[in-house]
């Protein structure tokens, strides 16, 4: 065996993910609000891109959806033609921006903009918005100027700035000498200061002494008052006969401090809390026409990036040297990608979209309680993609329909068995548990095998512990914390 220096030819097969491919893959994941920010990106790094109007229609109806390659385009770089999606239905005229262009909203009723009407014959009443509203901070340091000054009034300002949402104190009377540097006992002047403010409650150190306030502002804490609140651990577990004898009261006057205490605001901050509300987008529009059901991408979110040719064709015709033709033509190829790949990401959408709900149709069109067993992999293999495809069409997505609004990842459940074979999804498992539990009366709780035992007369084949899962999933507690919550009830009524 000669030992040497030699060239050898092999030849081997890799994936490799090219930046083209990287993109593509990533922007099936965005939703139409996060793909906006990524287009600007691009638009500010391709001089031959341009930010176009939203308002490009999308709308196809489920039967008639057409195939969609997307694992190609993945697969081999390139993408379908950019045909239209918009389709018109026999006398549904789909091309709208959105649901709420047609006029009326998806369960029918008059929307708020649109063609189709307005709110009155005066128009959209603007003072019904509500304007900003000021922080809880600035609530009470607009009072606390009117009764403190000076160095007292320092030390109420920075004891307001300690309050969390909820308008509680968390810090020590200690603590908060040490840092300011001031006796506790002025400490203590400015917390019971604080406590005298607007909304009534603030700067409690703890729930019993929230109420307190609250219970004195009412002229209601009395002696017997002052225990109950001191024992609430006992209300909470439901231990009235220790409750009563511990405040020296009867039923009645037991029954009494309870409705009381329900009318008193536990977190008092937060209905000055200046958090933004975060709604949510849809994504997708799904509403039913006279040949079955459309989904229509809501174009109102959708960016639209346009291909500037014409000023590609000047540049090119002007005399560049051979670094600034290559430029030119990487940023063409690259635009025309993104066309491509924004193209194909909205087939693949409507594609994914429309055998969801082929496959949840019961949803649609009478509720949760008929939703069915769905999984990734069936709808992978039905429309021909990978799994993972799949996932990342339906993150972050959200579909709006006459039922309201909708992660796509809500119709992908796991499934239980029923008699007819088909099983039954463990949402409408759900629906039903909550059903039974809302329809109990105080004197029939319904224990988790009585839950079983119903449940399977209707069909379903459960075991105790998957009854027991569902319903702590859904927020509802035991048999004995339901009984003992309809016994507090009931003292309260």
């Amino acid at each position: 065996m000669a030992i040497g220096p030699r060239l050898d030819l092999r030849q081997s097969q890799s994936l490799v993910m090219t930046p083209q491919l990287q993109q593509a893959i990533r922007l099936l994941a965005l939703s139409n609000q996060e793909l906006e920010a990524v287009i600007a990106e691009e638009v500010d790094k391709n001089p031959l891109l341009e930010m176009g109007e939203s308002g490009v229609e999308n709308t196809v109806p489920v039967e008639d959806t057409g195939p969609v390659e997307a694992d190609n385009m993945v697969a081999t770089g390139s993408g379908e033609g950019a045909e239209a999606l918009d389709m018109e239905a026999a006398t549904e005229n789909l091309y709208q921006d959105s649901a709420a262009d047609t006029g009326l909203g998806l369960d029918g009723g008059l929307s708020m903009t649109g063609d189709g009407g307005s709110i009155g014959d005066d128009g959209t009443d603007f003072d019904s918005f509500a304007s900003r509203a000021s922080s809880l901070t600035d609530h009470l340091l607009s009072q606390i100027g009117a009764i403190l000054n000076g160095e007292d009034l320092a030390v109420a300002a920075a004891i307001i700035d300690e309050l969390d949402d909820a308008g509680y104190l968390a810090a020590r009377p200690f603590d908060l000498a040490q840092r300011f540097g001031v006796p506790q006992a002025q400490i203590e002047r400015a917390i019971a200061t604080v406590q005298t403010l607007d909304p009534t409650g603030v700067g409690a150190r703890t729930l019993g002494e929230c109420l307190a306030l609250q219970a004195k502002e009412a002229d209601r804490y009395d002696p017997a008052m002052a225990v109950f609140l001191d024992n609430l651990d006992l209300l909470a577990e439901g231990r009235m006969a220790q409750l009563k004898r511990i405040c020296g009261v009867d039923d009645e006057d037991l029954a009494d401090m309870i409705r009381e205490l329900r009318g008193y605001d536990p977190k008092p901050g937060l209905k000055f809390s200046s958090a933004p509300t975060e709604s949510v987008t849809p994504d997708l529009f799904v509403r039913q026409t006279a040949i079955g059901w459309a989904i229509e991408i809501n174009s109102a979110t959708l960016p639209r990036v346009l291909v500037n040719r014409s000023y590609y064709a000047e540049l090119a015709a002007g005399g560049q040297d051979k670094a600034s033709k290559a430029w030119l033509n990487e940023c063409m190829a690259n635009a025309n990608w993104l066309m491509k790949a924004l193209d194909q990401r909205q087939r693949t959408i409507i594609k994914v979209a429309s055998e969801i709900v082929k496959r949840q149709e019961g949803f649609f069109r009478d509720g949760v309680a008929f939703m069915k067993p769905l999984t990734l992999r069936v709808i992978a293999e039905e429309i021909g993609m990978h799994e993972s495809t799949i996932s990342r069409v339906t993150s972050n997505k959200y579909l709006s329909c006459s039922r309201g609004v909708y992660e796509l990842k809500y119709f992908f459940s796991s499934g239980v068995a029923t008699e007819g074979g088909e099983g039954a999804s463990a949402e409408s498992v759900k629906s039903r548990i909550r059903a039974l539990i809302t329809a109990e009366t105080p004197d029939a709780i319904l224990s988790d095998d009585t839950l079983v035992e119903l449940l399977n007369k209707e069909g379903f084949g459960l075991a105790r512990r998957t009854v027991a899962k569902y319903r702590e999933a859904i927020g509802l507690g035991s048999s004995v914390q339901r009984r003992r919550q309809k016994a507090i009830s009931a003292r309260a009524a």
